[in-house]
């Protein structure tokens, strides 16, 4: 779990109920269904107009990595490489196909794979350098999807409000009513702005910032196998590959050391 995640949510939520409340507000005020359906609706029907169905899909099925704490061992991955260094230094780039089975990540089984076939390093860097761009661009379509959505809903939102002062207007006769009416149509702008700000533009950059750091591990894994396949010392290896490293993981890594 990742805690900022589930924390800033919490907060950002509990302080605008409290605010309303503090103000005599209550909570039947806006919860509207018209201006939900409005709001999520329309704002769905735009990103849906604007990509295709995969990709929406597959945004909305990252979001269980926003709330996730990431896994990432960037410091093992090192010591692994490093690992293999040793061995191809003592026994050749062709002892490491013993290796292969033991390697879970798919971008680090197929480069290596590469090298003990013997795949000179530049080609291997051009190979790996196709897949790794073409993943990239792939996955930055992911938070693209909610940046268009954070980007619509608001729009959508006051929409819904000038729909339901529509409405408000064949009602003047009744003060009551009009008061009531506009209140309840500027609902669809707090829904349309709220779900901007508080959700899918978080969800966007969070998002962002886990993908940046996936593309960041896989180019550690590429120069690790080409420097490997180069024959680069495994310490001077260790030392390349903690330039990779955050702050923290490389403080890891030395004090393991």
């Amino acid at each position: 779990m990742d805690k900022a995640s589930f924390g800033g949510a919490f907060l950002a939520i509990v302080g605008i109920v409290a605010g309303l409340l503090i103000e005599g507000g209550n909570l039947g005020q806006i919860l509207q269904p018209t201006a939900a359906l409005i709001v999520f609706g329309g704002t769905l029907g735009a990103v849906l107009l604007q990509f295709p169905l995969t990709t929406v899909m597959a945004a909305f099925g990252r979001l269980a990595h926003v709330f996730a704490a990431p896994t990432r061992q960037d410091d093992q991955l090192v010591r692994q490489l490093v690992a293999f260094a040793n061995k191809a230094r003592r026994h050749g780039v062709v002892s490491l196909d013993n290796d292969l089975q033991t390697i879970e990540d798919p971008f680090l089984k197929r480069t290596l794979m590469l090298a003990v076939d013997g795949t000179e390093p530049n080609e291997l860097r051009s190979i790996m350098r196709v897949s790794l761009d073409s993943t990239t661009e792939s996955e930055e379509r992911l938070p693209a999807v909610f940046e268009s959505a954070g980007g619509f809903s608001p729009t959508i939102g006051i929409l819904g409000a000038v729909l339901g002062l529509i409405q408000v207007m064949q009602h003047l006769d009744n003060i009551n009513e009009v008061g009531r009416g506009i209140a309840v149509a500027f609902v669809a702008t707090i829904y349309g702005v709220g779900i901007a700000n508080l959700f899918f533009l978080p969800f966007a950059g969070k998002m962002r910032i886990r993908i940046r750091e996936e593309h960041q591990r896989r180019e550690m894994m590429l120069e690790g196998v080409i420097s490997i396949l180069e024959g680069m010392n495994p310490r001077m290896l260790e030392v390349k590959l903690g330039g990779f490293l955050n702050g923290d993981a490389a403080g890891k890594q030395e004090r393991a050391a």
